[in-house]
């Protein structure tokens, strides 16, 4: 599935929306396309708890409701640590999450890498991509076609800068960043700007090209930071964070795919909100 069927991007939540009927997947989805939104990232960051059989459900009435899902992983993923049975459990937690994402459809999948603990980033990236080779050669024998996204984090001692997570995108097949415009403002205390978020979206494009900005996975929403970087999310007008500036900008620069609100607590109403900010600059 891609968002090619608007030509624009589609604005979704991340998770289940607070107003849904229920907790489930499924209650969501539906929920999803009452509000007119386009896209719904499946949470499983607590485990991939989904059966086989519900995903391929779930993909159809996906589809029935033209709704375009993602997927993010669980949090227990770090492909750095020193302790060997940690990084064979996040290996397989990405599997996992991509072997379910492609039985509904999804068309990328996101997590945070690693942490970089007592290494160098160097060190650091080198690990991180080593493992992740791993991962995709498994993919891409089993024929799976998802695109695999780690994501720009919000704290300095995570791997995930933009600079990292382009290089491992311009280095490996299948993998993308899913460009998390919050958490590079928390992280860098800057990137909050037009300037500065076109500025951002053409160092991805002079990295991976146009197929950069056309299909791409971003997640979005109201944060709070200190000198660590993230301490929590926002709702969007609770927060500092430009995001109509980032939208001109995106327009501007006539980025694709879609776009996963995760403010909080309720993460729909900021979706709206986005999307209505996004049509009203046509």
């Amino acid at each position: 599935m891609s968002s090619s069927r608007t030509g624009e991007l589609l604005f979704g939540t991340g998770g289940v929306p607070f107003s849904a009927e229920s907790r489930s997947t499924e209650a969501g989805i539906e929920r999803i396309a009452e509000l007119g939104l386009g896209c719904m990232e499946v949470e499983f960051v607590h485990g991939v708890k989904m059966s086989p059989d519900v995903a391929v459900s779930v993909g159809e009435l996906a589809a029935r409701k033209k709704v375009v899902l993602t997927a993010h992983g669980p949090y227990y993923v770090n492909l750095n640590s020193i302790e060997p049975q940690k990084v064979h459990m996040s290996k397989e937690r990405i599997l996992q999450t991509a072997r379910i994402a492609a039985l509904f459809g999804a068309r990328s999948i996101t997590f945070h890498a690693a942490f970089y603990l007592k290494n160098t980033p160097a060190e650091t990236f080198a690990t991180i991509k080593k493992h992740l080779q791993e991962v995709m050669n498994i993919l891409q024998k089993e024929g799976n076609q998802v695109t695999i996204s780690p994501e720009v984090t919000g704290k300095p001692s995570q791997f995930g800068t933009l600079e990292e997570l382009l290089r491992l995108s311009s280095e490996m097949e299948g993998v993308a960043p899913c460009i998390d415009f919050s958490h590079w403002h928390a992280r860098t205390g800057k990137a909050n700007s037009y300037r500065q978020f076109i500025a951002v979206l053409d160092q991805i494009e002079k990295k991976l090209g146009r197929q950069g900005l056309g299909n791409m996975h971003i997640h979005l929403s109201g944060i709070a930071y200190g000198k660590k970087g993230e301490i929590k999310h926002l709702m969007l007008p609770d927060s500092d964070f430009r995001y109509g500036e980032l939208l001109e900008a995106l327009k501007e620069r006539k980025a694709k795919g879609v776009v996963i609100c995760e403010s909080a607590p309720y993460l729909e109403k900021d979706a709206v909100l986005l999307q209505e900010t996004y049509r009203e600059l046509v």
